[in-house]
């Protein structure tokens, strides 16, 4: 339990760090498709992404206090373990994602299903360290993994964009929703979603109103769950 506490820590310091080996992503450029994604609504508005900062620095903070205070703590191993896998592979998405849209997505998924695992099995203490942030980072995952088949089927002319944006903004929303009413704790995730789905509406507000509509009904209804896990928190 203590090595997994120490790579935990470890793993979130190659995650947060990975920032530094692709300084300027800034999401996939047009491009990197067959059909070019420029504005694509199902992507949210650049100011979006600032919430990996938040995301980073809490994951470091609370895996540190992990290690230092929770080393031994059988509840929270329970949690490092899924939670190294998806760090281990967020670790190299970046890189990845410069090159391959199609692998990124793929990742992007391997790393929300062991995520959503370390969520669920969160210690029911210390919620401040890891319930909170490991359920902002899976959140965020969620809406970003929706995101990234919505760029992939519009950039591969499986769907055209606006299609794409409310398929795929939609399997965030009915995503999110399952997740949070059943943990029914932690609201962060939800925070997390709400974020993303406000961002898409920045993003299509002048453009593509029925998108734009579509995700702010969606963040609305998810203030309900988020407004519960609250409470039970």
């Amino acid at each position: 339990m203590k090595l997994t506490a120490l790579l935990s820590f470890v793993l979130c310091i190659t995650f947060a760090g990975s920032a530094f080996w692709v300084p300027d992503f800034g999401g996939f450029d047009a491009d990197q498709f067959p059909v070019p994604q420029n504005d694509p609504p199902v992507q949210p508005a650049g100011y979006a992404f600032a919430i990996w900062g938040v995301i980073y620095l809490w994951l470091l903070a609370g895996m540190g206090f992990g290690l230092m205070r929770r080393s031994g703590d059988a509840d929270w191993h329970a949690m490092r373990v899924p939670l190294c896998v998806s760090l281990a592979i967020g670790s190299v998405w970046l890189p990845v994602a410069v090159q391959s849209p199609v692998w990124a997505s793929i990742l992007i998924w391997a790393m929300l299903l062991p995520a959503l695992a370390a969520l669920f099995r969160a210690p029911p203490t210390d919620r401040l360290w890891a319930l909170l942030p490991v359920g902002l980072y899976a959140g965020w995952l969620s809406a970003a993994s929706s995101v990234s088949l919505g760029l992939i089927a519009a950039g591969y002319g499986f769907m055209d964009e606006r299609t794409a944006a409310f398929v795929f903004v939609f399997m965030a929303l009915v995503i999110a929703s399952a997740v949070q009413n059943q943990l029914g704790r932690g609201p962060t995730y939800a925070i997390a979603v709400i974020w993303a789905l406000v961002a898409i509406v920045v993003q299509n507000a002048a453009s593509e109103a029925t998108v734009a509509a579509l995700a702010a009904g969606g963040a609305a209804a998810l203030t309900v769950p988020a407004w519960r896990a609250y409470r039970n928190s």
